[in-house]
């Protein structure tokens, strides 16, 4: 620690920050631009200048820039100081001089860092009457609005673009005061980051275009902190309504997932919420006319679930109240997981990994600070991109910080950089395909899933000579394998990332080996697992069978009526199999937002809330259990929770008063208690009755406006606001106006700071926790190893068979999940079918690039264009998983091609 003294008052301060960052974690409001806490400093921007003493006599001092000033005891400098202050005003006009007077009409305006700081620095009056400087905007694709106007040159979005995201496709071009932010010529922003532009820039330069289209001042938004729902990391969001529309979802920060940065797919995928292909009421088809109202549906379903034993199918993109609750009404011998048996053995292979105690399970910032990482069977940035962003902070990290070797401190970004230069940490990937982490990567192995797999198990074996070894491996692959795991060994906090993406166990097991391979006495290597959905982990925790097993009960008539939860089971499992499942069904009862395939097939539909319209509980990848809120009370009254739903017919399944439905508080505490592996799940958020001072955490803003008029058309008298009876948020713009525990955080503001960069004012210490600590629990305890640790499972060598071929699934940021892509611009950049061939495979079929390609997969026949991949291994062909109606497949999966003749 050191003594600082600012203004002649002392603080005690952490040693090797910066000035500025100090500043602001003591409360201070010091201007600034360029700087940002995760991409450090780089002095571009001059705003943030402080006079520096030499010691407490010292009356003259001289101007510095905070941001790049290291901290050091028994300093002295003046925030206030005259001089420093009329410095700061000085250079705000200057950046002022070409902006336009557009905060009426600028997206920005009222959440803008530039109209924050200009306020902060007294500059209020322009004397500047010359012509301005302007420049031509560039189409950036459908996500990013570009206003090069309004650039105050701080570097932030290519350094975030480039430095941090790894981008290659937007620069900085010309200099002094012509530099221009863009593109070499109009086109997509290609990296999947390009969304945090908008949060990044601290004026209107880039902005989200999704938002344009239904645009709302962030003060006029009804927000509430929420999980994103389209991967298995958790990301921390927070979403914004207005009109009964979601019209944004924005960062929420966590430091223990993702930080400041969220990808494009969880930024702009939300508009399945305002789908027209939302279920929009009850529907039993045995009736004419076929939609009900609640009451025609509670009658119904009285008859068939009092009469019956009910099968419930689960779901891993539905909260862990949902499935519970689904779970109470069928009793747990009828409740399956609603996951093909081949997914379902993949997560009891990492249940029994983590629960073994061999490994370390990191949070996603952790894998930051690897030191060695090795990617097995994953395409991080199409799976689970926010991973690949922070594995290449990582594979940067080690070089940055020799760095500080010749006293360069860590905060220095533009210093680290230039003395790093091209140097990397270590990074090997084997995958069957080029991924985009490539170009970081020491090694890359294009191999098929199983020689993954043996490839992993040949490292585990370099590592401990009682770990099995594969036989029959070539003498360039051992060397590889020994060069990785020398590598391994000497790293200081080894990662080993894997996860179900190639449907292959042994690819887990392998990287199991590995890492319990590396661990010692004093410590465990980190072991991180990439999921497919949301709730993927809760799901596979509450260890029921998997949809194979409820076909089983349907053909032994063990049951004839069927309740699927949020769940399309065409893609979870071949069509010919899920055809099989919904024939054995006399009543099907579906709860979904969406209508789909399987939605297509039930006797009676109910639908149901998404993410914004209901409150739950996810299980991240990690294990980390979080809570998303209600954004908004749905206009549509059938837009009810799904556990809610479940919960009425477990009542009047029961015979139990409708009075005595359960709130989602009281269903995790009853699963916790029935399920001990959830203990701690129940204590993710402070209870419904939480109150601060007695008063609600208000989800609007206090400058929330239009309460009367939004509705004047139906009536002219403000209506009452909705009561929420099951958190403690309230939707109204009154109540407690402090910083709340984080997970009710609804947004981000404080005097002063109406931009993202408020969010400074709820950390303990800049770029550190939320104050009270992040959200989240974690429920897999670091437990002892228990014995006989090794995996010997080990698949023998891939051997193409003449006239098959092995059909790998190809993740696609864009396309391959379920429901971003009912977001137009997300459909825009998702794939179109192709099938992906090596060249020897191209030759030997006599078949060129973009030529059809018949492709027989069980019982599914298709035709699609052929894609030559030079790296694929002969005999493995890769086809772009889910995109496009490419559905109704069994992982893994063979597969006959044949040339269509044209």
């Amino acid at each position: 620690m050191a003594v600082i003294y600012i203004d002649h008052r002392a603080y005690e301060v952490k040693a090797g920050k910066n000035l500025l960052e100090t500043c602001l974690t003591l409360g201070f409001n010091l201007p600034y631009f360029c700087w940002h806490p995760a991409m450090g400093s780089v002095g571009a921007c001059r705003q943030c200048a402080i006079k520096l003493f030499k010691d407490k006599d010292d009356t003259q001092g001289r101007l510095m820039m905070s941001c790049m000033e290291s901290v050091k005891d028994n300093m002295y400098l003046s925030i206030n100081d005259p001089v420093a202050k009329s410095f700061r005003s000085q250079v705000i006009e200057w950046l002022m001089t070409n902006h336009p007077h557009d905060c009426a009409v600028c997206d920005e305006g009222g959440s803008c860092h530039l109209q924050d700081m200009t306020v902060m620095t007294g500059h209020t009056y322009r004397r500047f009457q010359y012509p301005k400087r302007t420049y031509k905007n560039q189409y950036l694709g459908p996500f990013i609005n570009h206003e090069m106007n309004r650039c105050i040159q701080c570097y932030r979005c290519v350094r975030f673009y480039k430095d941090y995201a790894g981008g290659t496709d937007l620069d900085a071009f010309a200099a002094h005061d012509h530099i221009y932010f863009g593109r070499a010529a109009d086109g997509v922003l290609e990296n999947e980051f390009s969304g945090n532009l908008a949060e990044v820039c601290p004026t209107g330069v880039f902005t989200d275009k999704s938002l344009k289209e239904h645009y709302t001042r962030k003060w006029d938004m009804t927000m509430a902190p929420s999980i994103c729902q389209h991967c298995s990391l958790g990301c921390n969001i927070i979403a914004g309504e207005r009109y009964g529309e979601l019209r944004q979802i924005t960062n929420r920060f966590n430091g223990e997932v993702n930080g400041y940065f969220i990808c494009d797919k969880g930024r702009f995928g939300y508009e399945f919420v305002n789908s027209i292909n939302r279920i929009q009421q009850p529907i039993i088809r045995t009736k004419i006319p076929e939609a009900v109202d609640k009451n025609s549906l509670y009658d119904y379903l009285k008859t068939v679930l009092s009469n019956r034993t009910v099968i419930g199918i689960g779901s891993p993109r539905a909260s862990l109240e949902s499935n519970f609750a689904l779970m109470q009404l069928v009793g747990k011998g009828n409740f399956y997981q609603g996951v093909s048996e081949t997914d379902a053995q993949l997560m009891r292979t990492i249940l029994h990994t983590l629960n073994a105690g061999h490994v370390h399970i990191p949070s996603l910032k952790e894998t930051e600070i690897a030191d060695a990482i090795l990617v097995l069977g994953e395409d991080l940035t199409n799976a689970a991109p926010l991973l690949a962003l922070t594995v290449r902070q990582a594979v940067h990290r080690k070089p940055l910080e020799n760095a500080q070797q010749i006293s360069v401190p860590p905060w220095h970004d533009t210093a680290r950089r230039e003395f790093a230069q091209e140097e990397k940490g270590p990074l090997f990937i084997a995958y069957p395909t080029k991924t985009k982490l490539e170009a970081l990567a020491a090694n890359c192995q294009y191999l098929s899933p199983d020689e993954i797999a043996r490839l992993g198990f040949a490292i585990a074996n370099r590592l401990d000579n009682t770990a099995p070894a594969p036989q029959g491996v070539d003498e360039d692959t051992l060397q590889i394998a020994q060069h990785i795991a020398n590598t391994l060994k000497q790293a200081e906090r080894p990662l080993i990332i894997c996860g179900t993406s190639l449907r292959n166990e042994a690819i887990l097991k392998a990287a199991a080996n590995i890492a319990c391979a590396l661990g010692t006495e004093d410590k465990k290597a980190s072991l991180f697992y990439v999921m497919e959905e949301c709730n993927s982990m809760g799901l596979a925790m509450m260890e029921v069978p998997s949809l194979k097993q409820a076909t089983e009960a349907l053909k032994k008539k063990e049951a004839n009526t069927v309740i699927i939860l949020e769940n399309d089971l065409y893609r979870r499992d071949a069509k010919s199999a899920i055809d099989d499942f919904l024939e054995q069904c006399e009543e099907l009862i579906v709860l979904d937002h969406l209508h789909h395939e399987t939605s297509n097939r039930a006797t009676v539909l109910i639908p149901v809330g998404t993410f914004a319209e209901a409150e739950g509980t996810l299980v991240n990848n990690e294990g980390r259990a979080q809570c998303f809120f209600q954004v908004f009370a749905p206009k549509n009254e059938n837009f009810r929770e799904s556990w809610r739903w479940l919960d009425e017919f477990r009542q009047f399944k029961q015979g139990i008063s409708p009075e005595d439905l359960q709130a989602p508080g009281d269903l995790m505490m009853e699963m916790a208690a029935s399920m001990p592996q959830f203990k701690g799940a129940e204590e993710v958020a402070p209870s419904a009755d939480f109150r601060i001072s007695g008063q609600k955490i208000p989800r609007e803003p206090h400058r929330y406006s239009g309460r009367t008029a939004m509705l004047a058309n139906i009536q002219v008298s403000e209506p009452k606001p909705p009561e929420d009876h099951d958190s403690a948020l309230s939707y109204t713009m009154e109540g407690y106006r402090g910083i709340p525990p984080a997970p009710l955080i609804p947004f981000f503001w404080a005097p002063g700071w109406n931009s993202a960069q408020s969010v400074n004012k709820y950390q303990e210490e800049v770029g550190g926790p939320i104050r009270g600590g992040d959200t989240g629990k974690r429920l897999f305890p670091e437990t002892p190893a228990i014995e006989n640790a090794f995996l010997n499972t080990i698949p023998p060598a891939y051997k193409a068979s003449p006239g098959e071929w092995l059909v790998v699934p190809l993740q696609h940021i864009f396309g391959s999940e379920e429901l971003s892509i009912y977001t137009h611009g997300v459909a825009e950049r998702a794939p179109h079918p192709y099938i992906a061939i090596s060249q020897q495979d191209a030759n030997d079929l006599n078949t060129r690039e973009y030529q059809l390609m018949q492709v027989t997969i069980g019982t599914l026949n298709y035709e699609l264009p052929v894609m030559i991949k030079k790296e694929l291994p002969h005999g493995v062909v890769g086809i772009p998983y889910h995109v496009s109606g490419l559905i109704g497949i069994a992982w893994p999966a063979k597969g006959i091609l044949k040339p269509v003749m044209t």
